[in-house]
């Protein structure tokens, strides 16, 4: 059954039948996500030319080593004449401040788009600053891993993930078209959804979880200073982690730039999120309390059946 949100997807095999090339693609961000488009877009030579812009002479210069540009500018503006495609691939934060310093060189027809995690109120701010017959796509592929960087991207990063595209009533629908085959050619599944239950679903599934990892990270340095063991000696506590400790913070090793920008456009939704995982660890804490086996035993299982239907 088809979901509310689902309403405007297109099934694969549709796209498949799209020719889609561009004389020249710039990727605003050579990092993980950014990096990784890069190589499958020129292993798959849907691009003449790929040009990565970005801060760091020493990353830009990785990534051609990588395979993941051709060339680069450190001057965004130097790269916008003649791209067909640009794809933000920088911290959300930047959106804004990127396309008010290059978005009137943009030649009309050119398709952005971008990989950010929160989409309602920046996909609005970003179509307010878009020129006129430059067009906006908002994309938001659900991969990654906790380490950053172009030195960690894969041509395989996105096989099988899912990626969500969030068009609005002002999204041009040829350049949808064409943002979806991009992403089914980076080996992803995409559906289309609208950009504020984006922020929503996405609050809950990755937002939340990022929030729990960090303050249980932080739980535990506190829990380090605290303690001592044997003979005064301070208890190094991630000496005895195991495997569930690793799997439960692996995302708190994620970027610290990019969660906070997330965080913050995602703010109203992520507040009572928080708000209700308080309420389920406030439960936990009363049920330890008063001692009560039974009441903790349902609460695990409950738990533990929603965990079982997760793929």
């Amino acid at each position: 059954m088809r979901r509310p949100w689902e309403e405007n997807y297109s099934p694969p095999f549709l796209l498949q039948t799209m020719t889609v090339h561009f004389r020249q693609v710039a990727i605003v961000g050579v990092g993980l996500i950014g990096g990784s488009m890069g190589m499958i877009l020129k292993r798959q030579g849907l691009a003449d030319r790929v040009v990565g812009v970005g801060r760091s002479l020493g990353n830009l210069e990785l990534a051609v080593q990588r395979g993941a540009v051709d060339t680069f500018e450190r001057d965004p503006k130097a790269a916008m004449p003649g791209t067909e495609l640009v794809i933000l691939a920088t911290p959300v934060e930047s959106y804004a401040g990127h396309l008010r310093e290059w978005g009137s060189l943009l030649e009309p027809g050119t398709i952005v788009s971008d990989v950010g995690s929160v989409k309602g109120p920046l996909v609005e701010q970003v179509e307010t600053l878009i020129p006129a017959g430059v067009h906006f796509v908002g994309a938001h592929p659900i991969a990654g891993k906790e380490s950053s960087g172009v030195g960690e991207g894969s041509v395989d990063l996105f096989t099988n993930a899912l990626c969500l595209v969030t068009p609005t009533a002002q999204t041009d629908s040829q350049a949808l078209l064409t943002v979806r085959h991009v992403w089914e050619i980076m080996g992803c599944l995409v559906r289309s959804i609208d950009p504020f239950v984006h922020d929503w679903i996405l609050g809950a599934v990755s937002h939340l979880p990022h929030v729990a990892a960090f303050a249980l990270m932080n739980a535990l340095v506190d829990l380090e200073q605290q303690t001592d063991v044997g003979n005064n000696d301070r208890c190094s506590l991630l000496d005895y982690a195991g495997g569930g400790l690793r799997d439960t913070t692996r995302i708190a090793a994620a970027s610290p730039e990019m969660w906070r920008d997330i965080f913050l456009w995602n703010a109203d939704n992520l507040l009572a999120m928080t708000e209700a995982m308080e309420k389920h660890l406030q439960r936990f804490k009363a049920l330890i309390q008063a001692k009560d086996g039974p009441g903790l035993e349902r609460e695990i299982a409950k738990a533990r059946e929603s965990r079982q239907r997760l793929k």
